[in-house]
């Protein structure tokens, strides 16, 4: 094998991260109802089990270390959560709870999404998933927030920039809402791109398309909101027109697509009509990306509040990302003609 090759030439093998403490976080010790609860990942690991997880390997999650997880948030943030933990727990907002078991899981979730990183900029495989919880996207520097503790997927990308020599990293968030804490995270530096594609006007009300990231990060963050009832013809022309385009003259060593499952019609927390099948056609089209680049992809649980829609959503982005499915032609879209028009600015090949 020639120098630089193990990217150009991934193996088949396909891995799955997991750790059972991720069940052990569970908001609903004090918040009643809270749909960010463990059945969440049951629902997901069943269905995958009844099916011989779709021939993944199992690994397990380790938990990030404490100047892992101080990579993208500050000091008195990661003791902050920790000590919480350690003092019995309570909750942090109206919907964000750290409870006793709160971060050992957290720290389990951003370390799975390093551990893939790791294994993947390896050349261990050529695609991975990573599913844990909490979630993490909403988590910001120095705030708990949105159900989320630590920025898992951002970890992952600081983890591969700082300790695995990589230069280019693309984000691609789909969660119907905005990952606020990525975009925190990221928005100075021009060694990350974020694209995310979101429900506009709903919480936690930042994406706005003028978000473009400062300093040496302008034009390093790409907020897609689309609008209430957006489905199917709106993510695949956006990934067409945008996505990969960008992607093209970003040229990036990993993709990490932050997989949240909220923008599913099911899902009693957003207004946006995706269906199962559409999850599993956005990964195919991310895989066809990524084969193209020469490069892995791996993709980090975020939300997604129907169980069920949930579980086979993520057997269906497991299938894709695995390489079953077909690239399909994207329609066109005023939205995302629009989007390329604003993208261009800074990323020329989006027209």
């Amino acid at each position: 094998m020639t120098p630089g090759s193990a990217v150009l030439k991934l193996p088949d093998a396909l891995l799955y991260f997991s750790d059972l403490s991720s069940l052990a976080h569970d908001p609903r010790d004090e918040m009643p109802g809270h749909p960010e609860a463990p059945p969440r990942l049951v629902a997901i690991e069943r269905r995958l089990e009844a099916e011989g997880w779709l021939g993944w390997e199992r690994r397990p999650a380790p938990a990030a270390r404490t100047d892992e997880l101080e990579l993208v948030h500050t000091h008195r943030h990661v003791a902050a959560i920790r000590e919480l933990s350690e003092a019995g727990g309570g909750a942090i907002d109206v919907e964000t709870y750290d409870g006793p078991d709160s971060y050992r899981a957290a720290a389990h979730a951003a370390g799975g999404a390093a551990a893939m990183a790791r294994a993947l900029l390896a050349g261990e495989a050529r695609a991975g998933f990573c599913a844990v919880r909490p979630p993490g996207h909403h988590a910001e520097p120095e705030r708990a927030m949105g159900f989320c503790l630590f920025d898992s997927v951002a970890v992952a990308a600081a983890v591969a920039v700082a300790e695995l020599g990589t230069s280019r990293i693309l984000i691609l968030d789909w969660d119907v809402h905005h990952g606020n804490g990525t975009e925190a995270i990221f928005r100075e530096r021009d060694d990350v791109l974020l694209i995310t594609i979101q429900q506009e006007l709903i919480w936690p009300g930042t994406g706005v398309a003028g978000n473009v990231g400062t300093g040496a990060g302008e034009g390093f963050t790409i907020n897609l909101p689309v609008p209430e009832g957006s489905g199917r013809d709106v993510f695949l022309s956006l990934i067409d027109r945008v996505v990969a385009p960008v992607a093209g003259e970003f040229a990036p060593e990993l993709i990490l697509i932050s997989a949240g499952y909220d923008a599913h019609a099911e899902d009693p927390l957003a207004g946006l009509a995706l269906h199962t099948e559409d999850f599993g056609q956005m990964a195919v089209e991310v895989r066809e990306l990524a084969g193209r680049l020469g490069v892995p992809v791996g993709a980090v649980l975020e939300g997604g509040y129907a169980p069920s829609a949930l579980a086979d959503s993520v057997a269906a982005t497991m299938r894709g990302l695995g390489g079953a499915g077909e690239s399909v032609s994207a329609p066109e879209t005023a939205v995302a003609a629009a989007a390329a028009e604003r993208v261009a600015r800074f990323w020329p090949a989006a027209v």
